[in-house]
């Protein structure tokens, strides 16, 4: 059977949507679709460990929202979750050992990051429409932000942290039909007050968002155009001051997704459609992809996130497919810093 990762976005999206799956099955790879030429960098990511399996309620897993707790386990968020089963997980990257952190509330998180300023863990709730917080022991769940953005709700897909605390979220609105509206946003929350502001609007379906390695602009995954803009913010973080397309993705059938950033500034694009990750300098140039084994990718589909632990090489890569949920390792081009740490 020919493989549609559109249609299985878009099948992922009304299951976060309506807790229910259209019934669109992958049963083959994507062919791989035509992306930049590669050179000697490129690396073959290695398997960890498998994290969830299909859900038969749900029809799918895909993971999400790598990140590293104070601890130095590595948490991941399960999207398609059925209630009563965890949505946030622990993977011990020594012992390759997995537990359950969360599994109570009816979220569906696309992403997760520590806030610098009171260090819980927030959640982005796609289906809800809300921004939940937990500790990092996935304790004490409350709702930090929900409600309208300039009258509309927002499809809360990625976030980013500035050093004070305050939240740079990607509204991803127009992911589904009709596709060539774009009604994407990004909105500034402020970390004290929860006070939402727009900083850009009618974007493509903005899916993946970090921060410069020196906090000055972000780097946004435009999913329904495929390609990454860069947006360079005033002094104080409320409003851009300029903004440019950086990278265009020839993608194919794959579409961008979750980003990072390394110590270098070099750009970790993740890619829905396909089990890989395209790696950029500042300057747009393509330096690596990051692939799983080939042996693997029959059944795997997307390589949504990336997270490198900080002060370290060491990344992890969270990649799903009909074949299950699982974390790839691989050894990044720089030190991971907060920018390559959840979002």
């Amino acid at each position: 059977m020919e493989h549609h990762p559109s249609r299985g976005r878009r099948a992922a999206a009304r299951v976060l949507a309506a807790t229910a799956l259209a019934g669109t099955a992958a049963c083959a790879a994507p062919a791989s679709p035509g992306l930049p030429e590669r050179d000697g960098a490129d690396r073959t990511a290695e398997l960890l460990v498998q994290v969830t399996s299909v859900h038969e309620e749900t029809g799918m897993t895909l993971l999400e929202g790598p990140v590293f707790a104070p601890d130095g386990g590595l948490l991941v968020v399960d999207v398609t979750a059925p209630a009563g089963e965890p949505k946030v997980l622990r993977v011990d990257t020594g012992t390759r050992e997995v537990e359950p952190v969360l599994a109570e509330g009816d979220g569906a998180y696309t992403s997760a990051q520590f806030s610098p300023a009171d260090g819980r863990l927030y959640l982005t709730d796609f289906a809800g429409g809300r921004i939940d917080s937990v500790t990092a022991e996935g304790e004490d769940r409350t709702t930090f932000f929900s409600g309208e953005v300039d009258g509309a709700v927002m499809l809360p897909d990625d976030l980013a942290f500035d050093e004070a605390g305050n939240l740079y979220v990607t509204d991803s609105a127009g992911y589904d039909e009709p596709f060539w509206e774009a009604r994407g946003r990004v909105v500034r929350i402020d970390g004290e007050t929860a006070e939402a502001t727009v900083l850009a609007g009618d974007l493509p379906a903005p899916n993946g968002i970090s921060f410069t390695e020196d906090f000055t602009g972000l780097w946004v995954s435009q999913y329904g155009a495929n390609r990454v803009d860069l947006l360079e913010l005033d002094g104080e973080g409320t409003a851009v001051a300029a903004a440019h397309t950086a990278v265009h993705v020839d993608g194919g059938t794959s579409r961008v997704d979750s980003n990072a950033v390394d110590a270098d500034g070099n750009l970790y694009q993740a890619l829905h459609g396909r089990p890989g990750i395209l790696v950029y300098s500042p300057l747009g140039e393509h330096l690596a992809t990051v692939d799983v084994p080939e042996d693997a990718a029959g059944g795997l589909d997307s390589a949504t996130n990336v997270a490198i632990r900080p002060g370290t090489t060491d990344a992890y890569m969270t990649v799903s497919g009909e074949d299950g949920g699982f974390v790839y390792s691989f050894d990044a081009l720089a030190e991971g810093i907060r920018q390559s740490n959840g979002g």
